[in-house]
């Protein structure tokens, strides 16, 4: 069985730093009221001129170069993103044309926080089905750019960053002991747009729009549907909670974290955390976490890490990959 193995990670974070304090000076809030609600001590902010494309292109290449490879050496670039540069082209071309790829294809997916897994599924399908051999996932947002920096209850969660990882086409048996995506699961559900979106777009408005948020409701839906999608994913593949070496969720509050965890049984010394330091970046959040338990050593090769996300729409999913 043709399988798709992540066989490299990067990541990128803007230089701006907007700490708590700073933003206590901004709007009515506090350090103390931040951290308690959600985790979060920092984010990183997209300097002015900084596009989407330019977070997902260092990320791209970080990943390139752990990998040992070249633009030239992918054939499919898929893009997670609900900040784009544009409304079209895809943001996912420009990134192909920063790094010099003359071929191949790319696209954008937009499932606002799940889009990196709706992005990892969709080109998994490409690589299993062998219309790809590798791939380059990018999850890159700038939230900042859609943020009411007025509004206390949503502008101290989101920020800006890029994600990024390379699939490679590997042969394996079919079983659970293969490497790389061993099975994914997405889900939607539209009736819930109104706890989370952004009041505006190209069709309704003409304009950018603010995110808007519902953020009890949020929470509550969070953890049921997060722990519901890893329960899926464990009985795809025949394992339990005991088999999972790393939980790298979404990255938008550390009591969605906690209690997601909790719900699963799963020890926090399992689950990797990176809010404190990045905040809520959307469809950047996964592979930033990812990137970071790579990169310091607490990722090896054989374990088995469990991804999972929910965004607006609602969307969520999660992914289940043998390192």
């Amino acid at each position: 069985m043709r399988r798709s193995v992540i066989t490299a990670t990067g990541s990128y974070l803007p230089e701006r730093i907007l700490t708590n304090t700073e933003l206590a000076k901004m709007v009515d809030t506090t350090d103390e009221w931040i951290v308690s609600r959600s985790g979060i001590k920092q984010r990183h902010i997209a300097a002015d001129g900084e596009l989407t494309s330019d977070l997902a292109t260092h990320a791209a290449r970080a990943a390139l170069d752990m990998a040992g490879l070249t633009a030239n050496d992918i054939d499919l670039i898929v893009l997670a993103t609900a900040t784009p540069d544009e409304t079209f082209p895809a943001t996912a071309t420009v990134v192909q044309k920063n790094l010099g790829m003359t071929g191949g294809f790319a696209f954008d997916i937009q499932a606002v926080c799940t889009g990196f897994l709706y992005a990892l599924a969709t080109a998994d399908n490409f690589v299993k089905s062998g219309q790809a051999n590798r791939a380059l996932v990018i999850g890159a947002e700038t939230f900042s750019r859609i943020i009411d920096w007025t509004d206390r209850t949503t502008c101290v969660l989101f920020a800006d960053g890029a994600g990024a990882v390379i699939l490679e086409a590997e042969e394996g048996k079919g079983t659970s002991d293969d490497r790389g995506i061993l099975t994914s699961h997405l889900h939607s559900d539209g009736e819930k747009h109104d706890l989370l979106y952004v009041d505006g777009g190209p069709s309704s408005t003409q304009s950018t729009g603010f995110l808007r948020m519902e953020g009890k409701e949020v929470f509550r839906h969070a953890v049921t549907n997060l722990a519901s999608v890893v329960v899926e994913a464990l009985a795809a593949t025949g394992l339990s909670t005991d088999d999972i070496d790393w939980l790298i969720p979404h990255q938008a509050n550390k009591r969605i974290i906690d209690g997601t965890g909790r719900k699963l049984k799963l020890s926090s010394d399992k689950v990797v955390v990176t809010v404190d330091k990045h905040g809520n970046t959307s469809a950047a959040s996964v592979p930033l976490a990812l990137d970071e338990a790579v990169r310091d050593g607490r990722v090896q090769r054989g374990q088995i890490l469990l991804l999972e996300a929910m965004g607006g729409g609602f969307t969520w999913g999660s992914a289940l990959v043998r390192w």
